[in-house]
């Protein structure tokens, strides 16, 4: 009996990201559903001032309830990770275990740029009101995700959009404890490392959550899908 996998991206990127895990997740007998969050990919068309963090938990906790899941594999990867983290605390009883992928993290409370170094929070906030009309910051070059390919690195460059600013900037806000008790592990991306989420491992070894490392950059789910596939099912 195969498993049911929610895949969540990160930011600029959206559910297209995942088409490569996704196809041999679904070839290994597996459920696959990869939303894309509001303001993102194929649904850029919604970016507003207004899509903030707790829209984008809310685009999770819907697919899990409209979709009417149990038993979730709910995967995070980068920024994607405080939107899993906030649907475990709304439904944690639709989820079996929680995967982030290269994952930012922070505490209860706190936001997606209190994970980042300063100089990239000022970098990411100037070029939102430089180039982004003041809510969006515009996506980097895709080597910034570690995709060193030419072929994948002009297919990601196509397919990034700007990312919402407010979700940066507003809290997670959860109740419950970081994970909400669910078994938790974090995929790091170790070649090249994504050194701007650096400051969230110091919370995933805290929480006491399985550390697994992967030798391939930032966009594992990209650069290599096979390695990413049989981590989340293994």
């Amino acid at each position: 009996m195969g498993e049911v996998f929610v895949l969540v991206h990160g930011a600029y990127h959206g559910g297209w990201c995942w088409r490569r895990v996704a196809t041999l997740l679904r070839g290994a007998g597996h459920e696959v559903f990869t939303p894309t969050l509001t303001g993102l990919g194929e649904r850029a068309h919604l970016l507003s001032g207004d899509v903030g963090l707790g829209t984008v938990v809310q685009d999770v906790v819907a697919v899990l309830e409209t979709e009417e899941l149990t038993d979730v594999v709910l995967v995070g990867h980068s920024f994607g990770a405080l939107a899993v983290l906030g649907a475990a605390d709304r439904v944690p009883e639709r989820i079996r275990r929680l995967v982030l992928l290269d994952g930012l993290v922070v505490d209860a409370g706190q936001t997606g740029f209190d994970g980042l170094p300063a100089e990239v929070v000022a970098q990411r906030e100037a070029d939102a009101q430089r180039r982004g009309g003041g809510i969006a910051i515009p996506p980097p070059p895709a080597s910034a995700f570690g995709v060193l390919d030419a072929d994948d690195a002009a297919w990601v460059e196509r397919r990034l959009t700007p990312h919402p600013l407010r979700s940066y900037r507003e809290p997670l806000a959860v109740d419950k404890p970081l994970g909400n008790g669910l078994p938790v592990a974090y995929l790091y991306c170790a070649n090249p490392p994504y050194t701007a989420i650096a400051s969230g491992h110091e919370i995933v070894r805290r929480e006491g959550w399985t550390w697994h490392e992967l030798a391939t950059g930032h966009d594992a789910m990209i650069s290599a899908p096979e390695l990413v596939a049989g981590e989340l099912t293994r």
